[in-house]
């Protein structure tokens, strides 16, 4: 049965280095081959990703909502499907995954959502657009997961958040990229019988067929089997990430995927993951609006969406690294929101729009760089590799339910202030702060209860594989704070 049956992995990572092999791997030299041969992929596969589901926002602004005659919220509900099938289809996604080589079935979902961005491109009504946008949703929802559950498998847990920081940086990357690329293809408006709106569909589509094919070339699976690794690398790392994990299970079992759903602690970081996509999203598929509503006119907020997302990506990759560096998680989840709500204060109160696009900047440099750290948060504090994978599925695809809310708190009728959008936002961003003091708080409060058990029964690590199967709830676990 597939629940009894050890994985090769976890076989492979009984095969202990000989203390001749342990000195002869550089572990800094290990990681840094670990980043050239893993990040670049995983990060432009993301960049792509992102793209994909947020050029909506620049094709709005091409002519999109006049061609296909879309009034009142028609426009909210098309970028507010893509979230319905996306949110339901993570935690399975990351369930397959398990079972299903990442270098096969990550390259697949790719390939299936720029086949349907590619169709985007020749929609003529409403109808077509928020099919199209369902099934984009549902291709797209596996990548997000299922790279962050990759990377775990990859890194120790306090390598992790800066790791997901460069991968998420791609988000930021992509906003600013797509303005760019955006205005640059806008310009081809009426070639060929296509409007411009189309034309960015239609490229970037294609872009992301090409560069699905290409990664199934050069995407590794797990450490076991990477071919970029000596064997005494191997055997180092599958070792180095047992041993930072307790040595915990990490066979497949239904039992693990129950303990994933009924961990009340695991609903915090959904609670968070949640309040700050609310923010994320919204300004992704808005902020080209935004900046037109600050008086602006569109091709000026095509370009000028650009320069708050090159501060966001450059803050998120800097603080991922420090977060891993201090190996803190906690408080930087309850600075970066307070930067954002400095930035949303801005823009709710001012009457300028130089003031408006300050409000955009420190907005950017808030939001972004939460979410990694997030996540590294959900990573590093859910045992067993099963348990983990689930619980970030979990964490993801629940906290995708706020995209669906994300594409209605900006709408037309509150242009050009969009107060009911900024005091959204800043009641997410402040559920978030309050959440990330009680969770850091009670990861203290446990970790601090269960040195307390060692030391009165005499745990020490030499009993590790007693408690294999209980993930986060052993006693040799502690969680990030």
């Amino acid at each position: 049965m597939a629940e009894e049956k050890l994985s090769d992995s976890e076989s492979y990572a009984h095969e202990a280095p000989s203390l001749e092999s342990r000195l002869a791997v550089d572990e800094k030299r290990l990681l840094r081959k670990l980043d050239v041969h893993l990040l670049p992929w995983v990060t432009l596969l993301y960049l792509m990703s992102f793209l994909d589901r947020g050029n909506i926002g620049n094709a709005k602004l091409a002519g999109l909502t006049k061609d296909l005659n879309l009034v009142g919220l028609q426009y909210n509900i098309c970028t507010a499907v893509f979230f319905v099938m996306y949110a339901f289809v993570e935690v399975p996604s990351n369930a397959l995954m398990k079972l299903v080589r990442p270098s096969r079935y990550i390259p697949c979902i790719m390939l299936l959502w720029g086949a349907v961005m590619v169709a985007m491109a020749f929609v003529k009504n409403f109808g077509g657009l928020v099919a199209a946008r369902l099934f984009l949703g549902l291709a797209e929802a596996g990548l997000f997961p299922g790279v962050t559950f990759y990377l775990c498998l990859w890194y120790p847990r306090h390598e992790l958040a800066g790791r997901i920081a460069i991968f998420f940086s791609a988000a930021t990357l992509a906003g600013a990229f797509g303005g760019l690329l955006a205005y640059g293809i806008e310009q081809m408006d009426g070639t060929g019988g296509l409007a411009g709106w189309s034309w960015i569909f239609l490229i970037e589509g294609l872009l992301t067929v090409v560069i699905a094919i290409l990664s199934s070339f050069f995407m590794q699976d797990y450490p076991e089997t990477a071919t970029f690794l000596t064997e005494d690398e191997r055997k180092y790392l599958v070792n180095r990430l047992q041993e930072d994990n307790t040595r915990l299970t990490r066979r497949f079992a239904w039992k693990f995927l129950w303990q994933a759903l009924k961990d009340w602690r695991a609903y915090m970081l959904v609670v968070m993951y949640m309040g700050v996509v609310i923010p994320a999203y919204s300004f992704s598929l808005f902020v080209p609006t935004i900046i037109a509503g600050l008086g602006y006119s569109n091709s000026q907020a095509q370009l000028l969406s650009v320069p708050p997302f090159v501060l966001a990506c450059i803050l998120t990759i800097s603080c991922g690294k420090l977060s891993d560096r201090l190996k803190l998680r906690g408080p930087f989840i309850i600075a970066a929101p307070s930067l954002a709500l400095v930035g949303y204060v801005i823009l709710y109160t001012t009457h300028t729009p130089a003031a408006g696009y300050a409000g955009a900047f420190i907005a950017a440099a808030g939001l972004f760089p939460t979410v990694p750290v997030v996540l590294g948060w959900t990573g590093n504090n859910a045992g067993g590799e099963t348990k983990r994978g689930i619980v970030i599925g979990l964490v993801i695809g629940a906290g995708n339910l706020g995209g669906i809310a994300s594409s209605f708190i900006y709408r037309t009728q509150d242009s050009p202030r969009y107060h009911p959008g900024h005091g959204t936002v800043l009641g997410c961003l402040s559920v978030v702060i309050i959440t990330a003091i009680f969770a850091n708080w009670e990861y203290r409060r446990v970790n601090r209860k269960k040195e307390a058990l060692c030391e009165r029964e005499g745990i020490t690590e030499k009993d590790m594989q007693r408690f294999e199967e209980l993930g986060d709830e052993s006693p040799l676990y502690r969680y990030t704070l």
